[in-house]
């Protein structure tokens, strides 16, 4: 059998890691500056981390919803705790797209309406509403194509309202930071005025924290900058440092009934002990801080290069614009100075490393970029 092939390979293969470096088949050592698309967030096979799922897969790897697992309350008070949303409600699943998914339905099942608002340049997952309301169609087939979605431009908070005040939206959801659309922040204003027409018009707003979210932006999620709490939120990437791991932290104002929401794989025994053990990194390591602060010395250096058109973000979630597309760099970083990057579009190089990385780790990587840049 062949694998089918849908994604464009770099002739690399990552067989380890630790902290924030990577090691290929052939031992060399990679810079990882991309942490697996935002997945890994306290770093490549943290000690803790790797002992706590040893432990658990010793004991019980699954059992079903229909019986209690603590661990799932633990994850959801470490979580609300940590967070600042301990009033909220966990529902617990495998993947981004699964969270919004349950978003989108949950706050269709509240308002009994259908139509949704996203963003232009928005990318909230590849499966049916979730891809909907993704601003790309080539990856939107037939089926999902079902006219629920209206897109409006990021930070037009006019075209939000007048949208809104045709009493049919049931849903909102936004990105804290667009990562795939080439980290661009919404406005704080645009936010906290986005928040009071939702309550306005009886809309759901969904913050859709999968990318931005989990300390990534120096806070906890990217919209606490703006000083909002979202009716939802949807988490996943960083949440188990590569499990396969998704939730959705929901306000205390949805009712749950047996059966609205449900999942067979979602919030096992071994994915719960992964999310707690990243959460008992965050205390430890006082990794939201270290994100804001070592995110602040690079977006200030990378500010200061002649080369760069733009550099956009908060804390490790950053995007490098060039007048010229990025595939050269990038593939350059990569086989000539050993850095993962990834990009957005065809002229942002994105940044979102382990936010474990260092302040020394974050100059040796400027160190290696500017070598591209001026060779």
């Amino acid at each position: 059998m062949k694998l089918f092939d849908v994604y464009p390979l770099f002739d690399i293969e990552i067989v380890r890691g630790n902290g924030c470096y990577t090691y290929d088949s052939h031992g060399t050592e990679y810079l990882d500056l991309y942490g697996g698309h935002a997945v890994i967030s306290v770093g490549h096979s943290h000690p803790h981390y790797v002992q706590a799922i040893k432990e658990q897969a010793e004991k019980l790897v699954f059992y079903s919803n229909s019986v209690i697992n603590s661990l799932q309350q633990r994850l959801a008070d470490k979580l609300g705790k940590i967070s600042g949303y301990d009033d909220y409600q966990l529902f617990l699943i495998n993947s981004g797209a699964e969270a919004n998914e349950n978003a989108l339905k949950l706050a269709s099942f509240h308002t009994g309406r259908s139509r949704v608002i996203s963003f232009s340049k928005a990318f909230h997952g590849r499966t049916s509403l979730a891809v909907e309301a993704t601003d790309n169609p080539r990856i939107i087939s037939p089926v999902n194509n079902n006219g629920n979605v209206t897109f409006l431009p990021l930070n037009d908070i006019d075209a939000a309202s007048a949208e809104l005040a045709k009493g049919d939206v049931c849903a909102v959801i936004i990105e804290g930071i667009q990562g795939v659309g080439g980290i661009k922040i919404p406005n704080d204003d645009f936010l906290q005025q986005l928040r009071s027409e939702c309550d306005k018009y009886g809309t759901v707003l969904i913050l859709d924290e999968i990318q931005s979210g989990y300390g990534r932006s120096g806070k906890f999620f990217a919209h606490q900058w703006a000083g909002i709490r979202p009716d939802i939120i949807t988490v996943a990437k960083g949440i188990a440092n590569g499990f396969p791991m998704g939730a959705v932290l929901i306000s205390p104002k949805f009712a749950p009934t047996y059966g609205m929401l449900g999942t067979t794989f979602g919030g096992n025994h071994l994915a719960c002990a992964a999310a707690i053990a990243v959460l008992d990194i965050f205390e430890q390591e006082k990794l939201v801080d270290n994100a804001r602060q070592v995110g602040q010395h690079l977006l200030a250096e990378l500010s200061q290069m002649p080369q760069i058109k733009e550099v956009r973000g908060r804390g490790l979630m950053i995007g490098i614009e060039m007048e010229n597309p990025v595939k050269e760099l990038r593939t350059r970083l990569l086989m000539e100075q050993h850095v993962f990057t990834g990009v957005s579009g065809t002229n942002v190089i994105r940044l979102l490393p382990p936010l474990v990385l260092t302040i020394e780790q974050a100059d040796e990587f400027l160190r290696r970029f500017k070598n591209c840049l001026n060779n």
